[in-house]
């Protein structure tokens, strides 16, 4: 079921599966040393049947590796399961958190890093469609990967149509649930790099005068300066100056890629 696309598929390829998200800071010895000491007490904390709140799995979420490395959400009501997959997710060199409802997890500020939800489809709150519903306008960043222990063909292909990386059936092997977090994450990371690039774009467009739009939107359509300049009532030299900074504040080399921002950016531009 997962629906990966072609270039985040080729771009998977290429870095030979992403088997795994660290940052520079992460790969010394004793970060290292400091994850494996976590992930053994949490093993250890696991057979106590205490419950989430308590110090340790606190101290997993405000490690020095739980600040850089890409994050993975876990909404599930079953304390067990949540956190047989914190463990994994530690293992993988990844942030887990976890949540036991749909409404705590949505008073989670958005991260701006790599991440995923890993979502129980039944939820004593919000159910994990409609979870997926208000994420799919809050954050379209984090692909959704549900799970469930008694799913229907209706129930899947709901979750599916509604944007869902993946729909597993407890119990699951962990290879799977690996696997499938490794494509969500880099999912994640394709969606962030292209909002950031809009952005930048967004703030170069808006660092443009009145005139200088006026004369980006014209100039995109494919006029040429003396029909911009017969356009706007202004002469020829005028229109070369404004396009001219338009080109420097755009961070244009050339007028396709003068073109491409426009069409990213939704200015109308004609079709070839």
């Amino acid at each position: 079921m997962i629906n990966v696309s072609k270039e985040a598929a080729a771009h998977l390829r290429q870095r030979n599966a992403m088997t795994r998200y660290s940052d520079p800071e992460t790969t010394t010895n004793q970060t290292e040393i400091l994850r494996q000491t976590m992930i053994q007490s949490l093993l250890r904390y696991r057979g106590t049947g205490h419950d989430l709140e308590s110090p340790e799995p606190e101290l997993v979420r405000s490690s020095p590796l739980s600040h850089s490395a890409p994050t993975v959400f876990v909404v599930d009501e079953d304390v067990s399961v949540r956190k047989s997959i914190e463990v994994l997710v530690l293992r993988a060199g990844w942030r887990p958190e976890t949540y036991g409802s749909g409404q705590e997890f949505l008073r989670r500020p958005r991260v701006p890093v790599p991440s995923c939800l890993i979502l129980d489809i039944s939820l004593p709150d919000l159910s994990g469609l409609e979870l997926q519903k208000c994420l799919a306008v809050e954050r379209p960043d984090t692909p959704i990967i549900f799970m469930t222990g008694r799913g229907g063909i209706a129930m899947t292909v709901q979750a599916m149509k509604g944007g869902a990386l993946e729909f597993l059936t407890k119990p699951f092997a962990d290879d799977v649930l690996l696997n499938v977090m490794r494509n969500a994450l880099e999912l994640s990371k394709i969606a962030l790099h292209d909002d950031a690039e809009i952005r930048a774009l967004r703030d170069r467009h808006a660092s443009l005068s009145c005139r200088e739009r006026q004369v980006m939107a014209l100039v995109v359509r494919g006029l040429l300066n003396k029909q911009v300049a017969d356009e706007l009532g202004i002469s020829e030299i005028t229109v070369k100056a404004h396009r001219g900074r338009v080109m420097q504040k755009m961070a244009a080399n050339s007028l396709p890629a003068l073109v491409i921002m426009a069409a990213r950016l939704g200015i109308s531009v004609p079709k070839v």
